[in-house]
């Protein structure tokens, strides 16, 4: 028997703020468990497991063992400790056995604060079955695809967050007072006052988002600047026919004073949504907002038209001398040509001037103008010959005309010999490496690195799709926090909400790399909650027969700290594992693939799954309804758009 606790940790406060320390911000826990050991200097405290990051309200256990102490750190979102404590898991025991084996106490931190802690006391029984279970070969195998998840993106405007939203029920904007309306998610709703606006109305948003917008800044803000500081004059109302709240858009439910109306502007809002409106109380925030805007463009022409007569009379002294130099270079840029068209696409490594324009791939006949030809592409140029899979594009009928790679996925191919020789996932991940390097080089955090998205060509080389996860423009110190990525892959910063660079892709190449060497995911879960709280806690297992250079870097992949995992510090390429690898060669798709895939002919299709290539290839039908309800303008720069499909929405 072996007993152990199983801990929670809660309500955190951080008590009265130190004066250089201001305001705590996304506070979250560290937890190391570490052992009492002897040594000259007498008992000291070593830690041997990894470092938990447990997130608030959620669970985890220590075992008891004589002399174990659990060392529990808060910081910041920024990682810098902010308070700490330690406990004895043994006095901790002996606390729950008193009180029918669970307990709730608070922990005084150092130098200030407290949280919350809950732990009950378990004796397990079976611990060898469980761990000669993990063993068994492929008892977690790779038997299914997993599909890329995206948290809805936040539109901070004002205070408010707002996010793309579906409305169940009828919703009409607080801003311009229309009927919200559409398919899917037709506009966006403020995920803290719950304020519901058209997406097209995002610009006209001029009311702060506070809770309470009495004496938040934008009001002070209006009052100072355009005088307007007029608070609603609320009262309940008997509404005698369906009223929607002009706030958050929904229904005013009940038979009799179901909310309440404005005396002065007969706004109706919910009793709910009283405290959340702002003090524009007559004001059109539509109206107003185009206003400004006309005053802003009005400025900046001013502004211009300032400049150019400097520009003509001569440079002058505004605080600072402006050098001729200067001048000279603001007016020697060259305006652009009339009627050029310009390119829609640019590779990352093709300039501007090289762009070869869509006229010139189209052969002009002898004696016939090249420009009066351009090339033009319908559906009828294509032939619809196999489904090869399904992912979570939308189906508009938008064409995305990619290279067909026919040597199949990583996913295909280790599910046929359950996991790859160490010579053959040695020379995949080498290419991936140059890949993702090649990428962080660009500024772009790839963010969906998995089996699925691994091409091989006919002759076994390796290839990345499917960029649609990625962020672009993150270079040096850039960090992003959108919550994004395969379940199986995500990195721990992401779980834990914290902002993040490149080294979440280095995270997820460690989970690949596990995958191909040994057959499994490294985390696991009966549920996502389940595979998040094992992937931000638990340590991968390493079978006796996988060589010691492949587990010391799948060890430093697997660091949960992003500044010290392997890929984001050091070489990689240096590590002993990839010591066969010739870089240079590999570089130049020299190096001989150790596997080449079976491929009959250039439309061969063998290497996919048959559960898509039984399906019959054809389009989807287009909800008329939801077209409508899109914003065209998105579609604007499109190379080629079906004209079949312009009539239509014309």
């Amino acid at each position: 028997m072996s007993p152990f606790l199983r801990i929670g940790l809660s309500n955190y406060d951080s008590g009265p703020y130190l004066p250089s320390q201001g305001e705590v911000i996304n506070p979250y826990c560290a937890v190391m468990v570490k052992e009492a050991e002897e040594s000259e200097n007498g008992q000291v405290y070593v830690q041997k497991k990894p470092t938990m990051y447990p997130p608030w309200n959620s669970t985890f256990d220590a075992h008891i063992n004589k002399g174990r102490v659990m060392h529990i750190v808060v910081k910041d979102k920024s990682a810098e400790m902010v308070s700490e404590t330690t406990v004895e898991l043994n006095v901790l025991a002996d606390r729950c056995k008193k009180t029918n084996g669970k307990t709730e106490i608070w922990l005084e931190l150092k130098p200030q604060g407290r949280m919350l802690m809950n732990a009950r006391y378990f004796l397990e029984m079976s611990d060898a079955k469980e761990l000669i279970d993990c063993e068994t070969e492929g008892f977690f195998s790779l038997h299914q695809r997993r599909g890329a998840i995206k948290q809805a993106k936040i539109h901070n405007v004002k205070c408010h967050e707002f996010t793309a939203t579906f409305f169940p029920q009828p919703t009409f904007c607080s801003v311009c007072h229309e009927f919200v309306w559409g398919l899917n998610k037709q506009g966006y709703q403020c995920r803290q006052c719950n304020a519901a606006i058209h997406k097209k109305c995002i610009d006209k948003v001029i009311a702060k988002c506070t809770g309470s917008a009495i004496n938040s800044r934008e009001t002070m803000f209006h009052k100072e600047r355009f005088k307007i500081d007029m608070p609603h004059r609320f009262k309940v109302y008997n509404y005698k026919s369906p009223t929607f709240c002009e706030h958050c858009g929904t229904l005013l439910w009940g038979l009799a004073r179901q909310g309440l109306k404005c005396d002065a502007c007969g706004m109706n809002v919910h009793h709910k949504c009283q405290t959340k409106v702002a003090n524009l109380c007559g004001v059109n925030q539509k109206l107003m907002a185009e206003a400004l805007a006309m005053i802003e463009s009005t400025q900046q022409a001013r502004c211009l038209r300032d400049t150019e007569q400097i520009f003509r009379e001569a440079p002058i002294e505004i605080g600072l001398p402006i050098p001729m130099k200067e001048v000279t270079l603001l007016q020697s840029v060259p305006a652009p040509a009339t009627g050029k068209r310009e390119p829609q696409g640019i590779s990352w490594e093709t300039p501007v001037e090289d762009m070869t324009s869509p006229e010139s791939l189209v052969e002009s006949e002898p004696g016939k103008d090249q420009k009066s030809e351009q090339l033009k592409l319908t559906i009828d140029d294509f032939v619809l010959h196999k489904m090869l899979g399904k992912g979570s594009f939308g189906k508009e009928n938008l064409f995305f005309v990619m290279e067909y790679l026919n040597g199949g996925d990583l996913m295909f191919h280790i599910q046929s010999c359950h996991k790859f020789d160490t010579a053959r996932a040695m020379f995949y991940a080498a290419e991936i490496i140059c890949g993702l390097q090649f990428l962080h080089s660009k500024g772009i955090i790839y963010r969906d690195l998995k089996l699925d998205n691994v091409l091989l060509d006919k002759d076994g080389h390796i290839k990345i799709a499917d960029f649609g996860m990625c962020k672009e423009n993150m270079f040096e110190d850039a960090k992003t926090s959108t919550f994004c990525g395969t379940p199986d892959y995500i990195a721990p910063e992401i779980l834990l909400g914290q902002k993040y660079n490149t080294a979440v892709d280095w995270w997820s190449f460690g989970v690949l790399l596990y995958e191909m060497l040994i057959g499994q995911s490294p985390f696991h879960g009966q549920d996502e909650e389940e595979l998040f709280q094992s992937i931000r806690m638990d340590n991968p297992f390493y079978p006796r027969w996988l060589n010691k250079d492949a587990k010391d870097i799948l060890v430093k992949l697997f660091v949960r700290e992003p500044e010290r995992r392997l890929g984001a510090k050091g070489n990689i390429r240096q590590h002993a594992f990839f010591q066969e690898i010739n870089w240079e060669v590999l570089e130049e798709r020299a190096m001989e693939p150790p596997f080449k895939p079976r491929v009959k002919s250039t439309s061969d299709c063998s290497n996919f799954d048959k559960e898509f290539l039984n399906e019959k290839p054809r389009l989807s039908c287009a909800d008329r309804t939801l077209i409508n309800s899109m914003d065209q303008n998105m579609f604007s720069n499109f190379s080629f758009v079906n004209p079949k499909m312009e009539r239509m929405l014309s």
